[in-house]
């Protein structure tokens, strides 16, 4: 008993002083592990990105719509007596001049109808000659007591009336006239005749349907589009104020232009349906490439805006913030910038407010960003003329103050390389 009772005592000290070393060891390791990741998360690099300093200049206020080509005139001709077509006097497709011989419905039936009312004239203008010569004797005798008066006044209406019948017969021939006239049918109106609807050798009336042919006038032509009720103030205002308002329309894939012109009409009523007024744009059109009835997208310059501060789109954000930007501090970090936003042509934004100009936004590798996240600007390179001008890293890393104040050359804008490609970020 005196000899196990050391042994155990020997052996319990050795077990804890193990344990504890263990429990060391472990808490070392993880203060270790704990510094190493506060540190890893410290030294993580920066996003590279892309930007580019808002500049001042020019942006075009258009108002963009789907359109349609509507001709000056489009006529259908209808016979307007009944008969046989005997002969047709164009060919489809052709361009005819107001006047011209169209076709001819077979105008025997009116000339003998005419010569009937000549027949019918001559007839009552003898009756009328020998009433008058009746009224002059009987006017004689009258002043001589010789006959009752009731015999001289009813000689005088006998003369009216016969009077009245030539008239008649008058009418009648003009008539017949005028039919003979409506037998050679001639084209109302300048234009393009499409394809024949009555083939020579049917009989026509005045009702027929769809009519004999159609014409479309192709130039001059216009354009009708709509635009929106809240955009129709600025154009009423420019129109009301004498400005010409430059209308361009470019094909259905808005892809090539294909003619200029002006607006030059404005409905009267809003589309209660839609919210939207109706526009109508003239075209000379003198190379006929706008086809009536063609869908065309429309753009209305309304109006120009100088000396904006213009900033790319791709710039612009939208989120919780409302419109903002990631604007570049200095130190190399971002901040969620509030802006205000003005006309766009899709490449470029107008900046209200929120910017100056000079100040270096970001535009791409915005997917990962967040408010006071560190960046890196990728070198800067040329793009398309009359881009906002890029910055470079060392600009970047400017502070705001001294950016904004610094003169963006004309010949120097254009957009950095994308380094780092990303979707649209929105903030949190």
């Amino acid at each position: 008993m005196s000899e196990t009772q050391p042994a155990q005592a020997r052996r319990f000290p050795l077990g804890r002083i193990l344990l504890a070393i263990a429990a060391v060891a472990l808490i070392v390791l993880a203060i270790a592990h704990l510094r190493g990741s506060g540190k890893g998360r410290r030294g993580a690099p920066p996003q590279v990105v892309s930007a580019a300093a808002a500049a001042v200049g020019d942006m075009p206020e258009i108002i963009s719509a789907l359109g349609t080509v509507t001709p000056v005139a489009t006529v259908t001709v209808l016979p307007q007596l009944s008969g046989y077509l005997t002969a047709v006097g164009y060919q489809e497709g052709q361009d005819v001049a107001k006047g011209q011989f169209l076709a001819q419905i077979d105008p025997r039936p009116y000339e003998i109808g005419k010569r009937q009312a000549q027949a019918q004239q001559g007839k009552d203008q003898a009756a009328l000659a020998q009433a008058r010569s009746d009224l002059a004797r009987y006017a004689l005798l009258n002043r001589q007591k010789s006959i009752a008066e009731q015999t001289y006044t009813d000689q005088r209406y006998a003369v009216q009336q016969d009077e009245a019948a030539v008239k008649a017969d008058q009418a009648s021939i003009a008539q017949y006239e005028l039919d003979l006239d409506y037998c050679h049918i001639t084209a109302p109106v300048s234009g393009r005749v499409g394809l024949r609807l009555v083939d020579p050798g049917n009989y026509v009336t005045a009702s027929t349907q769809p009519g004999i042919v159609v014409i479309t006038t192709m130039k001059p032509t216009t354009v009708e589009f709509t635009v929106a009720q809240n955009q129709l103030a600025k154009v009423l205002r420019r129109v009301n104020s004498g400005a010409k308002l430059p209308v361009t329309v470019y094909d259905s894939e808005n892809s090539r232009q294909l003619a200029s012109g002006t607006l030059y009409a404005i409905s009267n009523q809003m589309a209660t349906s839609t919210g939207t007024v109706t526009l109508r744009a003239t075209f000379a059109n003198d190379d006929e490439v706008l086809f009536p009835n063609e869908f065309v997208n429309a753009r209305l310059l309304v109006d120009t805006l100088h000396n904006a501060v213009l900033v790319p789109t791709a710039a612009v954000q939208s989120g919780a913030p409302g419109d903002y930007v990631y604007l570049v501090n200095a130190g190399q970090t971002v901040s969620v910038h509030k802006v205000t936003l003005g006309p766009s042509d899709g490449k470029h934004t107008v900046i209200l407010s929120g910017l100056s100009a000079g100040d270096v936004v970001v535009t791409d590798g915005l997917d990962r960003l967040s408010d006071g996240a560190r960046i890196k600007v990728a070198q800067s390179a040329s793009s398309a003329p009359g881009a906002p001008g890029a910055a470079s890293a060392s600009a970047s890393a400017a502070p705001k103050s001294t950016a904004a104040k610094t003169a963006v050359p004309a010949a120097a804008k254009g957009e950095a390389h994308v380094a780092a490609p990303g979707a649209r970020a929105t903030a949190s």
